[in-house]
């Protein structure tokens, strides 16, 4: 539902029904920022690809240098594996050289959890 479409001013309702949202500057109209809305409880994610798997937001929020908010790489993998697009190989194919041990296991961990036949899977 709303795949690419352009709402002025969205209501909750239409806010329920989707979880991305594109941000732009009204005077340009360029798109500056994309927003993913989570389902939470409380300081809980909860994953929308399975709700079994919920983590504190203390362990996936990182931060830049600047303080800027991010999701931790392996999880930012885990919603790119649900298509793996030629792009999203691309990043998983630079990502995962660059996480740690740790985070390789949890990103194979949560893969066979929602896709136990991943081709990622051999990889990690």
């Amino acid at each position: 539902m709303s795949s690419g479409r352009i709402w002025e001013n969205a209501d909750k309702a239409v806010l329920a029904a989707t979880h991305q949202t594109w941000l732009r500057d009204p005077q340009t109209e360029n798109y500056l920022l994309d927003v993913f809305r989570e389902p939470h409880d409380g300081d809980t994610w909860i994953c929308r690809h399975d709700e079994t798997i919920r983590l504190p937001y203390n362990d996936i929020i990182r931060h830049t240098d600047d303080g800027v908010p991010y999701l931790t790489p392996e999880l930012v993998l885990l919603f790119k594996a649900k298509h793996a697009r030629p792009k999203d190989q691309t990043d998983f194919d630079g990502t995962v050289p660059q996480l740690t041990k740790a985070q390789r296991t949890t990103l194979a961990e949560l893969i066979a959890h929602i896709y136990p036949e991943h081709r990622w899977l051999e990889d990690l």
